[in-house]
């Protein structure tokens, strides 16, 4: 795939199924991960590859115990849930902005690198023919979750990467107006 075609085409996949990326294609999609913008060349980010049942698993289980932490009360439908939600792909690969205090870096410029790195990571996946699709919400910022990957209070989940193979076909979408969101000064 030429880099046009994937910059212009790539979609999320949010129905992802076996398999995932492996081998050389899995490292082609480390490998875009390391090469993104780096104002100073921090490298602010870690990642961790979630893949197989058990280590999904275990991740679901952080999960459920963060969705209690947030509300003690929870049904056990929404606890449940919450321990299912990593069972979505075959795997998952938690982006991590490790945020280093510098003088001419601050935490946000890092924060965005990481959240290059993510886009970065899907793009290679999507052009391996691979799916995939960025997710955040609650777990992301929940402390259960950051002290289980062992983070500093300053770096953030910038996102959980779900890949595996898409179930469906791209969604028909309209494409947006440039106009609208495009000026000259």
């Amino acid at each position: 795939m030429d880099a046009m075609t994937l910059l212009t085409t790539r979609y999320s996949s949010a129905r992802l199924t076996e398999p995932a990326p492996e081998g050389e294609a899995l490292q082609l999609i480390i490998k875009a991960a390391l090469q993104v913008p780096d104002h100073g060349g921090l490298k602010p980010w870690r990642f961790v590859i979630v893949t197989g049942k058990d280590a999904l698993n275990r991740l679901g289980d952080v999960f459920a115990e963060a969705a209690i932490e947030d509300a003690p009360g929870i049904s056990a439908e929404m606890h449940e849930r919450a321990r299912q939600l990593p069972l979505r792909a075959p795997m998952v690969i938690v982006c991590i902005a490790k945020v280093t205090e510098h003088a001419k870096v601050p935490a946000h410029e890092q924060v965005q690198s990481a959240a290059c790195a993510v886009m970065a990571m899907q793009q290679a996946a999507f052009a391996q023919g691979f799916g995939g699709i960025w997710r955040t919400g609650s777990y992301a910022q929940q402390d259960f979750v950051k002290q289980s990957f062992d983070l500093n209070e300053d770096d953030e989940i910038v996102g959980f990467l779900y890949l595996g193979t898409a179930v469906s076909q791209a969604p028909n979408r309209t494409e947006p107006d440039p106009e609208q969101f495009f000026s000259y000064f």
